[in-house]
């Protein structure tokens, strides 16, 4: 709360525009040590400290006629018009209302001093932000019934990593505001804000076109490739390929000089970076060229928010034609509860979609061979879902990809071997003498000595 109205303030010294600090439950310099950490100058700024208050107190304790508390909240609030009378401020921070509280004691004088403060302030057009730590027994309704505008500033612990921090706008008198619940960090510098995002506010046109892997086959079993502005899901066990298939989209993107965003969650850019080596993929060369931006998301770090903040600095400011979010698994431990995930995510791609960048993300399902299932199902968001699995034939372990749905277009319905060595990603022609590939365990239901494209053959 502290930093917020520090922002609050010096924003307004930015403008021109003179600051009030009365500070009731920090000292001075308890204040000014907020102020180093994020950088901020604070000698534009007038602040009262308490321990002005109490010197201008004087004798209240010898007093024997009138309650103690009826003299110190009229003078505490005497001490603060004067003061406002002095400097002239358009911006005013009481920091916090719980010693207000405190000093009337009892809730009807109480509200009748925030009453008087409130016209006060009116009358000298100044813009208040009231600070309170609720630390009341019940929330104080009285006071926020008052108050032209509510904010919340909330806490959520979780079970590993940093609190979640969220803001939400409550009231607002003669503003249509951002409802709903917002991420927020606290950084160098004062609270980042991520206003929840609208996908509905950010409609664009853009050309609908198919955007190539640079993988003919993979291309052919799509009916062409990928759409613009369209999402991808690529769906199957650990080690399949999801996340070297979806780099190679970004490769493909980059050698038409398109830019791309590429988040990473399950692993490293150094592994990254090795795996594309050992593939002969050129990431890295685009990666040092600018085209393709890739970010190393923590979950235990990161807020949902903030991601979706990301991937809409990278369209916006960055330019990309194509975000990649490897994997699905991370992000959903970034998410308190998988029913939000999925209305998050559906604001994400639909914003993605209508900025025509082409979106593709990986899910690990859960298994190695046979049945297989999702830690969430999302397939319902995605407009293309490609399937890999693995299989066993003639004593080796082998990987097959079909495409199980498209919605902007016809696609092939063949389930074709598909595998990755030194050359890249190589797919295969249809498996067409087997019979249950999808289990894990295909029958045979060729002739005997037919032949069988594989890694080793093609080598």
């Amino acid at each position: 709360k502290t930093t917020f109205a520090l922002q609050f303030l010096l924003e307004g010294a930015a403008r021109g525009e003179a600051g009030l600090y009365l500070t009731l439950s920090e000292t001075r310099d308890e204040l000014f040590s907020v102020a180093e950490s994020h950088g901020f100058d604070l000698s534009k700024l007038a602040i009262l400290e308490l321990s002005a208050v109490e010197q201008m107190l004087g004798d209240v304790k010898e007093n024997t006629f009138f309650h103690p508390s009826v003299i110190e909240l009229k003078k505490t609030a005497d001490l603060l018009i004067n003061e406002i009378q002095r400097v002239k401020p358009k911006r005013v921070v009481i920091d916090s209302l719980s010693e207000f509280r405190l000093l009337a004691e009892a809730p009807l004088r109480y509200r009748r001093e925030i009453l008087r403060l409130k016209q006060f302030f009116a009358g000298h057009s100044c813009t208040v932000l009231l600070l309170d730590d609720q630390s009341a027994e019940a929330s104080d309704l009285h006071v926020q019934s008052i108050a032209h505008g509510v904010i919340s500033l909330l806490r959520l612990p979780l079970s590993y990593g940093t609190q979640r921090r969220q803001l939400q706008v409550n009231k607002l008198r003669g503003v249509k505001f951002r409802e709903g619940v917002h991420d927020f960090i606290i950084a160098k510098g004062g609270l980042r804000v991520f206003p929840r995002l609208v996908a509905g506010e950010h409609a664009r046109d853009y050309k609908v076109e198919p955007v190539t892997s640079g993988i003919p086959e993979f291309d052919a079993l799509l009916g062409g490739g990928l759409d613009r502005g369209t999402s991808t899901l690529l769906l199957g066990p650990a080690g399949a390929g999801k996340s070297t298939l979806a780099m190679q989209h970004a490769v493909a993107a980059a050698s038409r000089g398109e830019r791309s965003i590429v988040c990473i969650f399950d692993e490293n850019k150094q592994t990254l970076a090795r795996r594309n080596a050992s593939l002969q993929i050129e990431a890295q060369r685009y990666i040092s060229e600018g085209l393709i931006k890739v970010v190393q998301i923590d979950p235990a770090e990161l807020s949902p928010g903030e991601l979706s903040s990301i991937l809409r600095g990278a369209v916006e400011d960055f330019g990309a034609r194509v975000a990649i979010i490897d994997s699905l698994n991370g992000y959903l431990k970034a998410m308190p509860d998988e029913r939000f995930m999925s209305l998050q995510l559906h604001e994400l791609l639909t914003y993605l979609s209508q900025h025509g960048v082409m979106s593709i993300m990986t899910i690990a399902q859960h298994g190695l061979v046979g049945s297989m299932q999702s830690p969430v199902d999302v397939t319902y968001l995605a407009d293309t879902v490609v399937l890999l699995r693995f299989f066993e034939a003639q004593g080796r372990i082998k990987k097959a990809i079909s495409v199980v749905k498209k919605r902007t277009g016809m696609h092939e319905a063949t389930i074709r071997e598909f595998y990755v060595n030194e050359r890249g990603v190589n797919i295969g022609p249809a498996l067409t003498t087997f019979r249950g590939v999808l289990t894990g365990t295909p029958v045979f239901t060729g002739e005997e000595g037919e032949a069988f494209v594989s890694e080793k053959d093609d080598v």
